[in-house]
């Protein structure tokens, strides 16, 4: 008989999700660096090269691989002989523990948990509740799986329930290109296979945790479907060509992983969660002797990389114009230098409803650009905390209205556009710009000062003023309304040539 004591559990699950928030796993950096030598994409080589140089410099920095510091996961496994030394519940000792990872002030994350979703959508303020997945089994230990999900990738979860002839592969590559590229590619996929529609979903979120080996599985062969679906699936996922932030490439997925159960003769339920490049997650086992201290990686398992775009072309912010937009070229490096406002979802709702009162905005748009961002807040030194960009097609619907009445210039996030923000990037001759997913505490240290400027009541929503130098990014969208994100993975899929176009 194990006895676990409340602070052991609550220490540990604070400790593993500081742990997650700078660490990779390991897996993972191995697959990417094998995954970045291999590719002969140079857009997509330059964005995993970002992603590999952030994932040190977190590491090193301890500090957050992504501004989206997520919504946190645990799967709990109770020894059926486990004992409690506890005056709180399970959950409420797990929430506890997220309580302190996300308030700690040595490496202070991001709370993005909003409570009353379907009304006011107030934040919870410290990153609780946690969704936490239970089950009583064998033994006399306390298993804990924890994990930080990325609301970008989250969003992109999809499920069918199919006909039983019909083909999973199919569904997968007709689906896989729906999710665009704001789930943050290279990834993983999980994919759930049976059940009930929940116990699909859960199985899919589930092979999430589990480690990159796909090659040692082809190396091996498959021993059972699930295992043949993996290698097909990899194979053909990355036929698409749709790369790392789906600018077109050889590489969309490090792994993709499979878990099934025995489902309903009239059923095939089947979910399919993606992983994005801040993969965070972590596995512990309390048996009765303290809290849980995990190893920290050896930084030898990084690649040695530094960022210099040799080709890139310096923008001045504060003087740019029109003209100077239209001459940017699809897919060309611009360093960013001057004055960067930010703005994302809560931001753009509020503008927009002063506009349609006519009401003056707190902030001059007119030959600005502005950054969908929500930042970590800052520690010690810090002018800001990680600072990565948010899915920019969340502001399609607000786009052609911000454009025609504020003269906003140009705008910066992660992700494709969509065809009615297309059109109105096109329409205005403004730009989109693209900054890397996955490398938030890279552009972190191009920002050089920071200060609210409006709407300060929404916290990581509200305008901000950055003072950037050397900010990396790709133009994603000309003034003329060619996306990167259509011609790359076009061209790529072309070039790879490996499975054929499935009808839609």
């Amino acid at each position: 008989m194990t006895i676990i004591k409340q602070a052991d559990l609550i220490q540990s699950v604070a400790d593993a999700l500081q742990y997650i928030s700078y660490y990779h796993p390991v897996d993972y950096i191995k697959g990417l660096a094998a995954a970045y030598e291999r590719e002969q994409s140079p857009a997509a080589k330059d964005a995993m090269a970002q992603i590999l140089i952030n994932s040190r410099m977190a590491a090193e920095g301890h500090r957050p691989l992504c501004q989206d510091t997520g919504i946190v996961t645990v799967f709990v496994k109770v020894g059926m002989n486990v004992q409690w030394d506890a005056t709180l519940s399970l959950d409420e000792m797990i929430n506890e523990g997220v309580r302190r990872a996300y308030s700690d002030p040595d490496n202070t994350l991001r709370a993005s948990i909003l409570a009353d979703p379907a009304g006011k959508r107030v934040n919870t303020k410290d990153n609780t509740p946690a969704v936490i997945n239970v089950s009583i089994v064998p033994g006399d230990t306390l298993d804990v799986i924890v994990a930080a999900k990325g609301g970008g990738s989250e969003a992109k979860s999809k499920f069918a329930m199919l006909n039983p002839s019909d083909s999973i592969v199919d569904w997968v590559l007709k689906t896989v290109p729906t999710m665009g590229a704001g789930w943050c590619p290279p990834g993983m996929l999980g994919i759930g296979i049976g059940g009930t529609a929940e116990k699909a979903m859960l199985l899919a979120k589930e092979a999430l945790m589990e480690p990159i080996d796909i090659q040692e599985l082809i190396a091996r062969g498959p021993s059972n479907r699930a295992e043949e679906l993996r290698i097909e699936l990899y194979d053909k996922v990355n036929a698409l060509g749709i790369g790392a932030q789906g600018l077109g490439g050889l590489t969309t997925v490090l792994d993709i992983k499979v878990k099934d159960y025995p489902t309903h003769a009239a059923n095939l339920p089947v979910a399919l969660i993606p992983n994005c490049a801040a993969t965070r997650h972590a596995h512990f086992t309390l048996d009765g002797s303290g809290p849980v201290a995990l190893d920290p990686p050896s930084l030898e398992d990084w690649p040695k990389l530094t960022y210099n775009p040799t080709n890139a072309r310096r923008v001045d912010l504060d003087s740019i114009t029109r003209d100077e937009v239209a001459s940017f070229k699809p897919g060309e490096v611009l360093l960013l230098n001057g004055k960067l406002l930010t703005g994302r979802d809560a931001a753009h709702k509020r503008m927009v409803d002063m506009l349609n009162r006519g009401e003056p905005l707190p902030v001059d748009f007119r030959g600005r650009f502005i950054y969908y961002v929500g930042p970590v807040d800052p520690v010690r030194d810090e002018v800001v905390g990680p600072a990565g960009p948010t899915t920019a097609t969340r502001m399609d619907k607000f786009t052609e209205q911000v454009l025609s009445e504020t003269g906003l210039l140009g705008m910066v996030g992660k992700a494709e556009r969509g065809p009615a923000a297309i059109e109105a990037i096109k329409k205005h001759r403004s730009v989109y710009l693209m900054a890397v997913g996955g490398a938030a505490y890279l552009v972190a240290k191009a920002i050089k000062a920071s200060r609210v400027v409006g709407f300060a009541d929404l916290g990581m929503e509200a305008i901000y003023e950055f003072e950037v130098k050397d900010m990396p990014v790709t133009v994603a969208v000309d003034s003329a309304g060619t996306s990167v994100h259509q011609t790359g993975p076009r061209e790529w899929q072309a070039r790879i040539g490996r499975i054929p176009v499935v009808v839609q």
